[in-house]
């Protein structure tokens, strides 16, 4: 028979051989944890991960904040827009660690039983797992968050677990997912990550509408309030089923967690310096570089600080909606890049804070770079055919500049790649040969404050005679025409894990382009990258993934998608000096809010600081 994949071919063999000949069984492992690749990190008994601190204190209560609105307490669906922090109501099978790159480590499932071949999976789950109401957690509530999700949630869940050939519940505490033969290494890991819910509360009730009915889950904290679309408070369960277990010891310090909606990050901003909330992430280079300022800030009473960390990057960019005519031929998505000057932006909108992102894994050893050795060779010459020949000879950069502004070689050479495809610049204006129509698009935006940073971009846009329109809408009504795919052009995240697989189908595979409500916003519908995503979710081991990935990088940054933009290997926090952490902090997370605490003397000086502020201000 023919394989028009052998890289997959010769997966299946080493598949094959792992299993042994003949009618032997599988190796069977029964074990706390699941590693993607090696051993776990922390053994059978261990008391605590490491970057967490058992002797953290308990109480207190912590105010976040929240962009935009919500309408919905169902995280899982399509539709509506769920509140922020839904996810401390529900367990999952497993908890993730957050200083190995991908390692499980058992939560709701006490043990995990795998064979070899990794064909199968079966999750027993502890006993003394609870929802909230106080009954048992079974085998057939995970049977029905399996089903449920795949079949009414959002399209995430289908792609995510394409390969489960059947899931079945083989008693009251045992769950078995059959996975098949099909290589793919880290399904039975992914699988640990099931949020499972209550089947008693969910049959009858309609789960794909949109819902403000509170719900019933079995994780560290529920529902005590919220007010529709402007707050939603969570508070710690005390008597939680899961709080000795070691992935949990020093961890969900907070008695409280309540965050509050504002329109926009500016005003956050300003509500953040005033003490309506007490901690937060800044992802907006100008406000890091001149918002912190202040008799707080001075006195110690707000620690402003950056955090280094390992954490993939992914890739952020402005993505092409290749589903739209105007995108369709890369060449013209090639030319526009030239127009997009990041070493003026970073310079003069960013103080020098960015890095230009050359990968959709940025920050990583998954991230293509030179040109292909011979295992990704071996991996892309049997795509040859199917692939722009700059894939093998040359080395993907985006175009560059000096950083002065003057960006007109790029122009030219912008111009040149537009003629190409038939368009004609006459009279200030791009037209296009076939109709006579102008070159015109939007750009859609739903934070207001990037505006000052796609201005120069549609500056130089102008002078190539293409127009293109900048609209900022709501929250909701992004999501919703993100859902549809009703744009030209957005900007937008993909980012990534250390160990990336299944959730490449829902960024880049043909299927989901065609699924409303994916991640596959750019439209990719691709054969190659079809291929390239199976062999990165079915590498049989760390360097197999790495050079997968590698090559499907490789081809994506060639298929011009995106215009890269820009990442930081740094979290930049500011908090209200109210907190303690660990000593050590996670190598792939932030750690907040699951291993910080409120420090009760700490808490008890900014309090007072805050009461003194607000008397001299009224």
């Amino acid at each position: 028979m023919h394989n028009k994949c052998p890289l997959l071919a010769t997966l299946i063999i080493c598949w094959v051989l792992a299993a042994g000949t003949g009618a032997a069984e599988p190796t069977i492992s029964k074990s706390h944890a699941l590693a993607m690749n090696g051993v776990p990190k922390y053994a059978a008994g261990f008391d605590h991960f490491d970057y967490a601190q058992p002797q953290a204190s308990k109480g207190g209560k912590v105010n976040l904040a929240a962009i935009g609105t919500y309408d919905s307490l169902n995280p899982y669906i399509i539709k509506g827009v769920p509140a922020a922090g839904l996810g401390l109501i529900y367990d999952t099978l497993t908890a993730r660690s957050q200083d190995e790159p991908f390692t499980l480590y058992g939560l709701l499932a006490e043990t995990i039983e795998l064979p070899a071949d990794r064909s199968w999976v079966i999750y027993h789950l502890h006993p003394q797992a609870r929802f909230h109401d106080g009954k048992p957690v079974t085998a057939a509530d995970v049977v029905f968050s399996f089903n449920i999700l795949r079949e009414q949630g959002d399209p995430l869940y289908s792609k995510y677990w394409a390969d489960v050939e059947k899931v079945e519940a083989l008693d009251t505490r045992r769950v078995k997912f059959h996975l098949g033969q099909k290589p793919n290494p880290e399904l039975a890991l992914i699988l640990g990550e099931l949020p499972v819910l209550p089947r008693h509360f969910w049959e009858g009730r309609d789960f794909a509408k949109p819902s403000l009915t509170i719900p019933l889950g079995s994780g560290p904290y529920r529902v005590a309030s919220f007010a529709t679309g402007r707050s939603i408070t969570y508070r710690r369960v005390d008597d939680y089923w899961a709080k000795d277990l070691p992935v949990n010891k020093g961890q969900y310090n907070f008695d409280q967690i309540h965050y509050d909606y504002y329109r926009d990050p500016t005003v956050a901003i300003y509500a953040f310096k005033a003490g309506e909330f007490d901690f937060r992430l800044e992802n907006i280079s100008k406000a890091w570089a001149t918002a912190y300022t202040g008799p707080p800030f001075a006195n110690g009473m707000i620690i402003k600080e950056e955090i280094d960390n390992d954490v993939d990057q992914g890739m952020q960019g402005f993505v092409y909606n290749t589903r739209r005519s105007i995108f369709r031929d890369k060449r013209v998505r090639q030319a526009l890049a030239f127009a997009f000057d990041f070493e003026w932006t970073n310079k003069h909108l960013f103080y020098g804070q960015y890095t230009r992102s050359t990968s959709y894994f940025s920050n990583s050893e998954l991230a293509a770079s030179g040109l292909p050795g011979p295992d990704e060779q071996a991996v892309l010459e049997p795509l040859r055919a199917q692939l722009s020949p700059e894939v093998f000879t040359q080395v993907y950069q985006p175009p560059s500049t000096d950083g002065s502004g003057n960006i007109r070689a790029n122009l030219r050479r912008a111009l040149q790649l537009l003629k190409q495809t038939g368009w004609r610049f006459k009279a200030g204006r791009l037209t296009n040969d076939r109709d006579g129509k102008p070159f015109a698009f939007e750009l859609l935006l739903v934070d207001p404050t990037f505006e000052r940073v796609v201005l120069p971009f549609k500056q130089n846009l102008k002078r190539l005679g293409i127009e293109m329109e900048i609209r900022v809408v709501d929250t909701a009504q992004y999501i919703n025409l993100l859902r549809d795919y009703d744009y030209d052009m957005i900007v937008a995240t993909f980012g990534q894990s250390e160990s990336p697989g299944n959730e490449q189908r829902e960024f880049w595979s043909s299927e989901a382009a065609d699924i409303p409500g994916t991640r596959n916003y750019a439209g990719v519908k691709d054969p190659a990258v079809d291929q390239l995503v199976e062999q990165v979710i079915g590498a049989p081991d760390r360097k197999a993934l790495v050079t997968c990935t590698r090559a499907l990088d490789r081809v994506l940054l060639w298929g011009f998608y995106v215009i890269p933009q820009w990442h930081i290997a740094k979290y930049r926090v500011a908090y209200w000096n109210k907190f303690s952490r660990p000593s050590q902090s996670p190598r792939y997370g932030l750690g907040f809010p699951n291993t910080w605490w409120v420090d009760p003397a700490k808490d008890a000086k900014v309090n007072a600081y805050r009461r003194t502020k607000k008397t001299s201000e009224s």
